[in-house]
Order: structure tokens, then C-alpha cells, then sequence
């Protein structure tokens, strides 16, 4: 493996850089023994397997790439730091090298946010994996970033709490990678997103300083920092550790279905539960087609019309109370009462939606348009998305759900799907991309934002600037700042890419 020309830093090298560029694999041989020497030869991976293993996420386009026999970009080196010390050592080498480091997690990202687009250093961080404390008083947990969230909700149930933060990809994800994206899970409308659980971080700059953010996430003492890092998916630093809430187990926990005539009327029933400010754990609600579509298969209700379930958890008393509010409220719109049986059934069944057989794979073109929006505007970005894939690709489905709720609105997670997309992966990326331009597009002119909980990576990242506007480049000068060489997850979110 040799470096590509631009992983030459020519501001430091200057008048040397011709003789490195002729010496190339020796400067390569030189950088992997320096990694080495801060985190040890077991730590160090640049076997074919694992540069193939840290190129492909659960974005489609690289798994399209891999599956068409196209040769795609891998890292040069593959790096387990075991401490913020190593991560600060690799991130001085990388500048003085001018190569870029690719922070990686689970590798569970849908926006290939976590891709070597330019090689460099994946810094694969679930050696850092512990839970470090958990405080019985402030009901708050401090863990390293790179252990997954399964692993860590089982540590904190052994204590006797939760961190209530179940996502679907609950046994594949690092909890650095819900920090990196502002990851949600399915219990978000009572207990938050990931920036609403994180207290504090510790972050490693661009340039290899540590520093540790307030530890609450609620004062006047200026900006808040664990904001700016939260979301930044890699470009702006590193996070190695966190201080997150968690919550007592609740005694009860209870779910409620109905079956409405059409997505309006059920949106209304869900709108009205939030507005009237009850605190239910869950609201999901399927339109028509994906009603028809996956809760026919996963629950087998054969039956037309919109699903909507919800549910509330905490002491038998106050759920109960706040079921019998919610279920009246649903009942003014005349749905059919589909009990807490088929609730029930859903709880149960939660995951099964995103795994075989009933998740959408490959040959099949697939993605998640989810969008965020206020009431008053998320059904119209509801029809101009769906318009806009039925006017334009006549070949595509297009399903959605309403899953992650607010006192304000609520998040569209739509999908379309291609049972037939060309066999040509020039042809079919071109088709896909269009796509996701049109209806992201027609989302952002209703009021709607580019993503809501799967963050932007290098899928979406030509549209920041459409969804910013002036603002963006507050963003840009944040980035520069940070990360003067530009070697932290270059190319993703908008920001400018390596060369």
C-alpha cells in the first residue's frame, strides 16, 4: 500500500515533498511504526480483511459497490486506541503526516458516515469499552464511548436501572455512534434523544487536546460545548467518554393499538396526545401502505387503515390514568379498538421490523427518508415526499412511519424501495441519488430537515448547504478552526473533503 499524493503534507514538508513522495513506502512503513509505538503491534491492523471489514457500513451505495464486484476505497491502517491519551497521540501523528482518521463504531451507520472515502486511519475505538462508574444519586452512568449499547444497558440493569435507550440497532452500535449522529432509540418520546441523555464528554480535539465539556447539561456559563460535539459525526473530534442519565426501572409499562381509517385522522389522535402535554413512552404510527405492507407480515393484521400504537410507563397508577387520557383522546376520531393485545404484540415484535426477512436488502435499492417537522407542517412533507417518488420513479414504494414524537411535531421515517434497480452500479448509485435529492428537497421546502436521527454523513452532505443557507459557513468556520488541516472525517457533512 502506498499513499495516495495528498496524504503528503505540503505545508509542513515544503521543499522535501518530492523526495517523500519517491520514498512513499518508506513513509508509510515509518507511520505505521509510530502508531505501533503508542498502541501496541496488536493494535495495529492492515490486513486485507480488515480494510475490507472497515469499508462497507449499512449504507447502500457501498454495499451495492462491494456486491457488483467494484473495488472501493479501504483504509491504509486500522487503529484500536485503548485510552484518550492514544487517541491524542494518533490525532498529533495524523496532522504531522497529513492523513485523515475516520472514527469508527459499530460500523451500523446508514449514511456512510463512517466510510474511508480518502483512506487514512480508522480509528476503531470499541477497545474502549468500560463502564466507568455509575452514580445512585445524580442517577447518571460515565462510560467509554466505544462499547455497545447492548453491553451497556445490561451493566446498568445489573445495577438496577435502565438507560432507556433501545434502538433497533441495540446489539450492533457503539454509543459513540448514537453521540456521533444524535442517535435515538424507540423509548425517545418520554426519555429523549441522544442529546438529551448525554450530561458531559470527553473529546479529543482535531489537533490532540483532551478536554472535558461542563459536567451538566443545563447553565448559563456560555455555549454549551457538549451541543457542538454532540452530531458532529467525527469532523469536529473524537468523543471517548461520556456521563449519561439513566432511569429507574419502571414497575409498569403498558401499550394500547388502534386502527384508524386513514394516517390524518390517526395523526390527529397522536398530535392531540402530545399536545395535551401526557408523557406517553411510545407513539408509532404506520400509514396505509406500510400498514399493509410489514404490519400485515411482522403482526399479521390483515386489516386496511392506518396503525397507531402507543405506550406509558412508571408507577401502575399514573400509566393507567394516562392510558385511559390517551385512549380517549384516540376514540374521538372513531378508530377501531384493536385492545392492548395487539400493543402488546408490538412491544414484543419492535425489532423484528429491521431484520431479515422483513427488512429490505440487496437486490433490492432501498433507503430511509426520515425528516423531522412540526405539526402544523409534517403531513404536507408527508405527501410532497411521497408525490415526488411516485410522480418521478414510477418503479419505487414508497412507505413511511411517524416514530420519534414531541410536544411540537413528530419525525417521518419513510422509505422507499426498488425491487428491480439496474444492474449497472454507475447506473443504479445515479438513479439512487436522484431519488434522495427529490425527496429530501421536497421535504426541506415544507419545512422539513435534511435527517432526523440517522445523521448526514457522506450521503447527505451535498444538501447541507441547501438546508443551511448562510449559515452553513458558521459551521464551516467552526471546522476550521477545530481542525485546521482538515484531517478529521474529511468529505462528510458538507465539509470539505482531503484533497
Amino acid at each position: 500500500m502506498i499513499f495516495p499524493k495528498f496524504f503528503i503534507n505540503k505545508t509542513r514538508y515544503g521543499a522535501v515533498d518530492n523526495m517523500l513522495m519517491s520514498n512513499q513506502n518508506y513513509t508509510y512503513e515509518m507511520l505505521r511504526s509510530e502508531l505501533t509505538w503508542v498502541v501496541g503491534e496488536d493494535y495495529v491492523k492492515t490486513d486485507d480483511s480488515d480494510k475490507l471489514g472497515h469499508s462497507i457500513d449499512y449504507y447502500w451505495v457501498p454495499e451495492l459497490w462491494h456486491d457488483r464486484g467494484q473495488k472501493g476505497t479501504v483504509p491504509d491502517f486500522i487503529v484500536h486506541p485503548g485510552s484518550a491519551r492514544e487517541v491524542s497521540e494518533i490525532l498529533k501523528l495524523a496532522n504531522n503526516y497529513g492523513i485523515p482518521v475516520i472514527p469508527w463504531g459499530g460500523g451500523s451507520g446508514s449514511q456512510g458516515g463512517a466510510l474511508p472515502i480518502y483512506g487514512g486511519i480508522i480509528m476503531d475505538m470499541k477497545r474502549m469499552n468500560k463502564v466507568l462508574s455509575i452514580d445512585p444519586v445524580s442517577m447518571t452512568a460515565t462510560v467509554e464511548v466505544g462499547i455497545n449499547t447492548q453491553h451497556l444497558e445490561w451493566a446498568v440493569q445489573k445495577a438496577g436501572y435502565s438507560t432507556m435507550h433501545f434502538p433497533a440497532s441495540i446489539a450492533c452500535a457503539t454509543l459513540g455512534g448514537f453521540i456521533a449522529h444524535r442517535g435515538t432509540g424507540v423509548l425517545s418520546t418520554k426519555y429523549g434523544k441522544m442529546e438529551d441523555m448525554i450530561m458531559s464528554m470527553e473529546v479529543v480535539t482535531p489537533t490532540g487536546e483532551i478536554i472535558n465539556t461542563l459536567p451538566v447539561p443545563r447553565h448559563a456559563s456560555g455555549p454549551d460545548l457538549t451541543q457542538l460535539f454532540l452530531g458532529s459525526e467525527g469532523t469536529l473530534g473524537v468523543v471517548t467518554k461520556a456521563t449519561m442519565k439513566i432511569h429507574p426501572i419502571p414497575e409498569s409499562r403498558k401499550f394500547h393499538a388502534f386502527l384508524f381509517k386513514n394516517m390524518h385522522e390517526a395523526m390527529a389522535a397522536g398530535a392531540k396526545i402530545m399536545t395535551s402535554r401526557l408523557h406517553p413512552c411510545v407513539i408509532r404510527l404506520y400509514d396505509e401502505p406500510e400498514t399493509a405492507k410489514l404490519i400485515k407480515r411482522v403482526l399479521g393484521i390483515d386489516k386496511q387503515g392506518a396503525y397507531l400504537v402507543f405506550g406509558f410507563d412508571g408507577p401502575e397508577k399514573m400509566v393507567d390514568l394516562e392510558m385511559e387520557q390517551a385512549s380517549t383522546i384516540a376514540m374521538e376520531q372513531k378508530p377501531e379498538d384493536l385492545g392492548s393485545e395487539m400493543g402488546e404484540a408490538w412491544w414484543e415484535h419492535r425489532y423484528k421490523f429491521f431484520y431479515p426477512p422483513y427488512m429490505f436488502q440487496l437486490p433490492q435499492a432501498f433507503g430511509t427518508l426520515d425528516t423531522v417537522a412540526t405539526f402544523s407542517n409534517i403531513e404536507n412533507v408527508y405527501w410532497a415526499m411521497k408525490n415526488t417518488v411516485k410522480e418521478n420513479f414510477p418503479q419505487a414504494t414508497f412507505i413511511g412511519h411517524f416514530s420519534h414524537w414531541y410536544e411540537w411535531g413528530c419525525m417521518l421515517y419513510a422509505r422507499f424501495i426498488i425491487d428491480n434497480p439496474p444492474q449497472d452500479p454507475h447506473e443504479a448509485i445515479a438513479l439512487y441519488n436522484k431519488i434522495w435529492d427529490m425527496a429530501i428537497r421536497a421535504a426541506i421546502k415544507e419545512g422539513g430537515v435534511i435527517n432526523e436521527h440517522h445523521g448526514v454523513g457522506l450521503k447527505l452532505g451535498r444538501m447541507m448547504k441547501d438546508l443551511y443557507g448562510p449559515a452553513f459557513k458558521i459551521l464551516q468556520d467552526i471546522k476550521q478552526v477545530l481542525d485546521p488541516n482538515n484531517i478529521m472525517n474529511p468529505g462528510k457533512m458538507g465539509f470539505k473533503g482531503a484533497r
